[in-house]
């Protein structure tokens, strides 16, 4: 695997160095050393190291301790009995670090940069129905006497074969361990590092953390942003600490209520909306209070100021949702048939989406469609398919009136489709709603804080106005609000 050369048209704006060239170049440096622990997939990583030479400068141990007794009696055992997840991850990274350090002298070698790498892996099974996917890790050293640092992330597999899923796991984690010596500086360009001589097609990083001191000003939810925006996967998840989550760990099994919208900022039109749908949603029959989870989302498209990403605006959105106690999607999916596809990988459970009429109008649009061979009715069977209903709140017309499931407007062609879904309970007004707040708007009142206006913060939750007069969010400055009223 060779050197690749990046071009902007006839402009080499990057070399790339091979794998073996990564490699090497660690084994070269004469202080960085330490242990590789990988389990579930071979030894792929450490391969590359023993076969680019000068590997026994690099390389204090190599492991692999497949048999879980043996497993259990190096790093201990797991309480829930599962092997491939990030509890075992940090388990080996901690315990194969503090054991270089117990065995290796300072005082004979003052100058080592000790490092740990380890994986856990499941690869494809034999029936082929499960891809599978892993924890990888390193935890390591930029300075003799400074703290450890750790990179840790979740990938899921694509390839269908066993072998190659090994091989991509070797190049990605000579990646981790070469960007995390040469790239920590620049943690943004570090995670697009990770694809080098790798394809989107062959690798899922869905979730990444960074933490020691060379990360410390580094806010893990952008980074996660940073997964969605470079097409590496298709949605990340914050819980209501504002921590990163692993979505098949917080959506497996679950019944699931979500919403989608800008939350620009999150309006008492929001609350309504997702207090009066959740009543509803517990109401139905198949769905458990205690196995509930719901779930804000917000598109990349969503996300996106003139082209580009705003990752202040994001961070602002994010925050205040968290703060609520709400748990935070950001995804790449235009449209809602692909939500529910993604949320039906984790569960088969009851589902639910509150929404707007506007949105549901948008729905029936079959322009949003044309790209699928079956149309709106491949996209329709995918979306109501699943156990699955769509929670309507209502919306005031042109002309002051109040619209709802039974009077909304589709284009004629989708009449008759919009009576079959709602016809057989699919879609559902909300009932006890506010009338006296259908008239706040979300670009309304971004409107009014941006330009220094009163008057906006009885349109929002209790508490998320001083949030976003404490915190300067969405443009908000006292200033601007004091030159409004002098």
């Amino acid at each position: 695997m060779g050197t690749e050369i990046k071009l902007k048209g006839d402009k080499v704006i990057e070399q790339i160095p091979s794998i073996k060239d990564k490699a090497l170049r660690i084994n070269l440096n004469e202080n960085i050393y330490g242990t590789f622990a990988e389990i579930g997939a071979g030894q792929e990583t450490v391969r590359h190291f023993f076969r680019s030479g000068g590997s026994s400068g690099t390389i204090a141990k190599a492991m692999s301790a497949y048999d879980k007794d043996f497993s259990d009696a190096v790093y201990g055992i797991e309480g829930d009995g599962r092997y491939v997840t990030e509890n075992r991850l940090k388990k080996m990274l901690t315990f194969e670090g503090e054991l270089i350090e117990e065995r290796l002298s300072r005082e004979k070698h003052p100058n080592k940069l000790f490092f740990s790498y380890a994986n856990t892996v499941a690869t494809i099974d034999f029936a082929k129905q499960f891809k599978g996917h892993g924890w990888v890790g390193i935890r390591y050293q930029i300075e003799p006497d400074e703290a450890y640092n750790e990179i840790i992330l979740h990938i899921r597999f694509k390839e269908t074969d066993a072998r190659l899923q090994q091989e991509t796991l070797g190049i990605l984690g000579v990646n981790l361990i070469y960007g995390a010596f040469y790239k920590y500086n620049d943690p943004k360009r570090l995670l697009r590092y990770l694809y080098d001589h790798l394809d989107k097609d062959q690798l899922e990083i869905d979730t990444i953390n960074f933490s020691g001191p060379r990360f410390a000003d580094v806010d893990n939810r952008l980074m996660s942003l940073q997964l969605v925006k470079n097409g590496m996967t298709d949605a990340v998840m914050f819980n209501p600490d504002g921590k990163n989550v692993l979505p098949a760990a917080v959506l497996y099994k679950k019944n699931l209520l979500a919403f989608r919208g800008s939350f620009r900022p999150v309006t008492n039109v929001n609350l309504d909306m997702y207090e009066k749908s959740l009543k509803m949603f517990l109401e139905e029959n198949k769905v458990e209070k205690d196995n509930t989870l719901v779930v804000f989302e917000i598109t990349l498209s969503n996300l996106r100021s003139d082209g580009e990403i705003d990752e202040r605006d994001f961070m602002d959105r994010a925050e205040l949702l968290c703060s609520l106690g709400q748990t935070v999607m950001i995804s790449n999916f235009q449209e809602y048939y692909k939500v529910v596809e993604y949320f039906s990988n984790y569960t088969k459970a009851r589902m639910g989406l509150a929404m707007g009429v506007n949105n549901l109008v948008d729905i029936f649009d079959e322009k949003y469609y044309r790209h699928l061979s079956g149309g709106i009715l491949e996209a329709f069977g995918k979306l109501f398919y699943r156990d699955m209903k769509v929670f309507l709140y209502p919306m005031l017309g042109e002309d002051g009136e109040i619209i709802t499931s039974d009077n909304l407007k589709v284009h004629p062609r989708m009449k008759e489709l919009y009576k079959f879904f709602k016809f057989n309970g699919k879609v559902v007004d909300i009932k006890d709603y506010d009338p006296g707040i259908l008239n706040v708007f979300s670009r309304e009142v971004l409107k009014m804080i941006s330009q220094g206006k009163t008057g906006w913060e009885p349109m929002l939750p209790s508490g998320v106005a001083e949030i976003i007069k404490e915190h300067h969010l969405f443009g908000y400055h006292p200033q601007k609000e004091l030159e409004q009223n002098t």
